[in-house]
């Protein structure tokens, strides 16, 4: 019989393992956060990775007023995140284990409402929400959040095949006996992206799955670090390399297992997530690293059979591979980055074939798009044009409605609801609806004031919502408009402020933005920190 984890003194059942190599500035915090999550945590097992930076000392420390605490050094550093988790698999002694990486932290309740839904369901497997927190800005993302909005008891992941899309090992936890049974552990040494062979290996066992809408981990992404972590050094090839090798890996897991709709779906997640991720940020890398990306990527889609392009062939992921497989060189890298942001742009030109099939391009006929013509207007990749000019008295936002095969023509462009969120903090603001009007053969327009000194200081998205006369809708960002000094930094005079330093700016994906920095100190700030890019 299951303990009643809604005890206030459950019997000890979780075993945290936290893994940590030279993170001594974050790794107490870690550590803590696990036992603080209460008494249902019996055993926090710390495994060093042959750290250098003094982190053994600070454990030791901690453990020896920490009895829960066990500390556990390994004599060569493995170079990831695998071996050490493996480490912990073996060490910890609880009916159940969760891993904890030392630069993030468990929210209070995580490890009781884990357990609650496990013991609950008598499940091999709980999982929750895990939120990317931005630092130092403390802006939050949820990962996977249409995954987590109820609670849920699956008999087998085959129920929900878009679990293959968190491919996190931190915000779950599994029942030890479990992976011990199956044999499911990290892969060895320095593989990176280790977390999507483990869950495919979790997947590809069947395990009974419980949901929950509670947030359970809180991923900690510092951007500007001195190291970053391995997942998010994106610059070198490899990476992109061994991201693939685990979706390939994860996919023979699944299908040699028999799961062949959850290897279908890591394929369409593969396509829709991982391709479109590192295609928006090509511009950003030499012609050398693209044409080893492109080279590489479609070595891989070249193992895609037709199955995996459907249902849809012109979803964003799947048509921009499309482009990839059906091209030997790197082609229309800007016109990409658009079609992989999200919401998706399809920016012109749009080209036809002599019987007027829709086509990506002329001389591309053979990737179609003819889907385009009948499918529902709420999901087009609509392509907005927006550009933002400052003025002493008032800015103006101009935006610029593309044609698409007729489409839009048919739908009626009547309106456009317009949204500014301040990035940091999610906040929404100068919210204003405004008419289209007919511009030219192929377009409409539309223009909207813009009250700088009220959006105040920070950096601003641009949201919007077109609406037809259908009764469709869509929610889109704006292609920022470049060239004539539309992108430069403007001075402007403000009666709240005395200055403002506005700078439209383009996304990784080309998406309209704002920075705004306020009074004399704000441009002061911008101007020293500008200096000290110049001067490094």
């Amino acid at each position: 019989m299951h303990p009643d984890p809604r005890d206030p003194h459950p019997t000890p059942q979780v075993g945290v393992v936290v893994i940590g190599y030279n993170d001594a500035a974050h790794l107490a915090d870690a550590v803590r956060s696990a036992l603080d999550q209460g008494a249902a945590v019996g055993e926090v097992v710390a495994v060093d990775d042959c750290s250098t930076d003094g982190s053994v000392d600070l454990l030791d420390r901690l453990a020896a007023d920490e009895p829960r605490l066990r500390v556990v050094r390994r004599s060569v550093n493995s170079g990831g995140c695998g071996s050490p988790r493996n480490t912990g698999i073996d060490a910890v002694t609880m009916p159940y284990v969760m891993f904890l990486d030392s630069d993030d932290v468990l929210p209070p309740g995580a490890v009781d409402a884990l357990l609650t839904a496990a013991t609950g369901a008598r499940a091999e497997v709980a999982s929750g929400l895990c939120v990317r927190r931005e630092l130092p800005s403390g802006r939050e993302q949820p990962w996977q959040e249409p995954l987590y909005t109820a609670h849920t008891v699956l008999t087998s992941p085959s129920e929900r095949s878009p679990l293959v899309h968190d491919t996190l090992c931190v915000n779950k936890l599994y029942r030890t006996s479990f992976l011990r049974r199956h044999g499911i552990r990290f892969p060895e040494g320095r593989f990176l992206y280790e977390d999507f062979v483990f869950t495919a290996r979790v997947l590809a066992a069947a395990p009974r799955i419980a949901l929950v809408p509670d947030r359970v981990y809180v991923w900690h992404v510092r951007r500007s670090a001195e190291r970053l972590s391995l997942s998010l050094d994106r610059e070198q090839i490899g990476n992109w390399q061994a991201r693939t090798e685990a979706c390939a890996l994860a996919y023979d897991i699944l299908l040699g297992a028999g799961q062949k709709e959850l290897a279908r779906a890591a394929r369409a997640k593969f396509l829709d997530h991982d391709v479109r991720m590192y295609a928006r940020e090509l511009g950003l890398r030499d012609v050398h690293y693209r044409r080893a990306w492109w080279a590489y990527t479609r070595e891989y889609l070249a193992r895609y059979d037709i199955a995996d392009w459907e249902p849809d062939p012109t979803a964003p992921g799947r048509l921009l591979a499309r482009i990839v497989l059906e091209s030997p060189e790197p082609r229309d890298l800007a016109r990409l980055k658009e079609l992989a942001a999200r919401p998706a742009r399809l920016l012109p030109p749009y080209a036809r074939t002599p019987d007027g099939t829709p086509v990506w391009s002329a001389d591309l006929p053979q990737v179609t798009l003819a889907p385009f013509l009948t499918g529902p207007t709420g999901v087009l990749p609509l392509a907005l044009d927006a550009e933002l000019r400052p003025r002493v008295r008032d800015a103006r936002l101009r935006l610029r409605l593309h044609e698409l095969y007729g489409r839009m023509a048919e739908a009626g462009p009547q309106a456009v609801d317009v949204e500014w969120q301040r990035r940091e903090d999610g906040r929404a603001a100068q919210r204003a609806t405004t008419v289209f009007t007919p511009s030219g053969a192929d377009g409409w327009s539309a223009e909207v004031p813009v009250d700088l000194a009220a959006l105040g200081a920070g950096t601003w998205d641009l949201h919007l919502t077109v609406r037809f006369a259908d009764g469709a809708s869509r929610d889109v960002t704006a292609h920022a408009l470049a060239g004539a000094g539309r992108l430069r930094r403007h001075a402007v005079p403000s009666a709240r402020y005395a200055v403002l330093l506005v700078q439209p700016y383009a996304t990784h994906s080309g998406a309209l933005a704002l920075r705004v920095a306020t009074g004399i100190r704000g441009v002061m700030t911008v101007a020293r920190g500008r200096l000290r890019r110049l001067l490094h």
